[in-house]
């Protein structure tokens, strides 16, 4: 009877293991509040997956750069300033025009219920509002971002 190969036997045979999901946690605009952004980042690295954390004060060029460097799959950006209109389309675009239109981006923070429809026409796949449980954004991570390579 044939057993699966582990890890290291797939890698003794010259078989690279499959990459981690990479997740950019962004924090654009002037909010200068990220409590909630270290514990998505801190949630999702527990949960398996690599994560890279900008730091405060973010403008959309820095956080589509810092995707591009680290071969990001997703970004999850959270605002809690009331910029999300312009910062969240502005990343996709950003993204778009450096060829990155695979990267699932979602957000959340204080944006309004009616504001939601308008971020996901403009590309925003998700958005998650305060008092979302973490589970449900790892799983929806787990579920819809997958490695682009």
């Amino acid at each position: 009877m044939a057993s699966a190969m582990t890890r290291s036997q797939a890698d003794a045979k010259g078989k690279k293991p499959a990459r981690k999901v990479r997740i950019l946690i962004g924090k654009p605009g002037l909010d200068g509040h990220d409590r909630g952004a270290k514990i998505i980042a801190r949630a999702l690295r527990d949960a398996g997956f690599e994560v890279i954390y900008t730091g405060l004060h973010q403008t959309p060029e820095m956080i589509a750069n810092a995707a591009a460097q680290e071969d990001v799959d997703g970004i999850g950006l959270s605002i809690l300033s009331g910029a999300h209109n312009y910062l969240f389309p502005r990343i996709v675009e950003m993204l778009r025009e450096k060829k990155m239109d695979g990267v699932v981006v979602f957000g959340g923070g204080i944006i309004p219920d009616e504001d939601i429809p308008k971020l996901k026409k403009k590309g925003v796949d998700r958005v998650f509002t305060p008092g979302t449980k973490l589970q449900e954004i790892v799983d929806y991570v787990r579920e819809h971002v997958k490695p682009r390579k």
